[in-house]
């Protein structure tokens, strides 16, 4: 299907490359192969979302300057490191680049098989939660100024009474304006309406 999300490989070896791209379409993935990083840059824009697999020593540009352009131009896929010259620097400076996995050759089909899943149900999770927070941020631009004050109160902790006191209305008032605001939100509780708020300032 198009919206279904895809494996792209990143390998200057082609006969690694389409052995692993073989691989995962017998596992029931699509797969599409670049042999350089600069091509899978050049295809970026029309590219379809999921995870990258990359190795590292390629000519050009390396599998690591590949993950600093892609941070660098907010691209969120999850990455895998595939390399046969792994040391324990390398490996350190990945990790904190963000990446999903290091794997180091040769790899068995299931150790690539498990971090490819993995990556992309972390993908696919973090899709879902941004479809999330895209409605809630809809939702709370409907507020009117003194909804989301008090909405404000209510993600503090505040009472009522301490939310009338600091915005100089009465605790009667308060409830209106919570009553509204939950209502917007489309809220069943207030711990649903806390969380609602949580999800929107956590995914931008």
């Amino acid at each position: 299907m198009a919206d279904d999300p895809v494996v792209h490989v990143i390998d200057d070896d082609d006969s690694a490359r389409e052995s692993l791209q073989f691989l995962l379409s017998c596992a029931g993935f699509e797969a599409q192969g670049y042999s350089s990083a600069v091509d899978f840059l050049k295809a970026l824009p029309k590219r379809r979302s999921g995870c990258l697999v990359t190795d590292v020593r390629m000519p050009g540009m390396s599998g690591e300057e590949l993950i600093g352009r892609v941070n660098a131009l907010g691209v969120t896929d999850p990455v895998i490191v595939i390399t046969g010259h792994a040391d324990v620097p390398m490996a350190i400076r990945a990790m904190h680049a963000g990446v999903a996995d290091f794997i180091e050759k040769p790899f068995s089909d299931d150790s690539i098989l498990d971090a490819v899943r993995a990556a992309l149900d972390r993908h696919i999770g973090r899709e879902q939660l941004q479809i999330e927070g895209d409605r809630i941020r809809e939702r709370l631009a409907t507020l009117s100024p003194r909804e989301r004050d008090v909405l404000d109160g209510l993600v503090k902790g505040h009472a009522n009474k301490v939310i009338a006191y600091d915005l100089e209305i009465s605790a009667r008032t308060v409830e209106v304006y919570r009553a509204g605001a939950m209502t917007k939100m489309q809220a069943r509780s207030l711990s649903e309406l806390v969380r609602m708020v949580t999800v929107a300032q956590l995914v931008r």
